[in-house]
């Protein structure tokens, strides 16, 4: 059964940074590709980046280009999602999961970003 745990949120600024953590077992970590996914106040879950499970570049939906970079450490079964000049529009619920989408979404971590 495969499992993520998210952590790192919190509220911080505008402008200001943060380090997301996304753990997933019961899969083979090296194997899989991950995504990062939001879902704001209201509206559904958003595509925000993607880790390749090969040596293609990671994607990085439009909004997000320049300001947040995802990265995976397969040692730790881990993916991070380092975003850096936070707006108020990230304030979001982040979340990790496979591609293809695995049942059994983690709890998420709360990023609020206001002043």
């Amino acid at each position: 059964q495969v499992r993520f745990v998210e952590s790192g949120g919190g509220l911080v600024q505008p402008g200001g940074s943060l380090t997301l953590s996304c753990t997933a077992s019961g899969i083979i970590f090296s194997a899989t590709t991950l995504d990062w996914y939001r879902q704001a106040p209201g509206k559904g879950r958003e595509l925000v980046a993607t880790t390749y499970n090969n040596a293609v570049a990671p994607y990085y939906v439009d909004s997000v280009k320049g300001r947040f970079t995802i990265s995976r450490a397969n040692a730790k079964n881990t993916i991070y999602l380092h975003i850096n000049s936070l707006k108020p529009e990230d304030t979001a619920v982040y979340f990790c999961n496979t591609r293809p989408i695995r049942p059994g979404w983690g709890q998420g971590t709360q990023v609020t970003v206001s002043s």
